[in-house]
């Protein structure tokens, strides 16, 4: 299986699990936006894009998103990158082609998170540093 889908297996279900768990996964000065308009390109291609910050990153740190149109259960990832938790903040952007359901113009939902896979003995654990989940509107490009 490649690592790519491995990865964001792990990061979403890390995700859920923060989400179930609540505020006491990420510290409060750590944070992470969405920008209000995201784009749609003629190709399909989707682009996300905020601000984070962070700090005190041990392992590696990605910033993921995913969107979700109508039907809310249903989350599509938008791409993800590496994220530097130096205290500064930074700016992400996203892009990537949803497989499920073609995105539309108008409104949709996106989550942004920062996960960090901290080091366990031989495994890699997810520790949330910031998590969001906000409306934004889609524009075709």
């Amino acid at each position: 299986m490649p690592v790519r889908p491995v990865v964001a297996a792990a990061l979403g279900a890390a995700a859920l699990l923060c989400a179930a768990v609540g505020p006491a996964c990420a510290d409060p000065s750590e944070v992470i936006t969405v920008d209000p308009v995201g784009r749609i390109a003629p190709d399909g291609t989707v682009t996300l894009s905020g601000s984070y910050r962070c700090t005190g990153g041990t392992g590696p740190v990605f910033v993921s998103s995913s969107l979700s149109q109508g039907d809310s259960r249903l989350r599509q990832g938008v791409g993800g990158g590496v994220a530097q938790c130096d205290g500064a903040e930074h700016r992400w952007q996203n892009s990537g082609k949803v497989s499920a359901q073609a995105p539309r113009s108008g409104a949709a939902r996106v989550e942004a998170t920062l996960t960090e896979l901290r080091p366990s003995g031989i495994l890699l654990l997810p520790a949330f540093h910031a998590v969001t989940d906000q409306d934004v509107t889609l524009a075709q490009e």
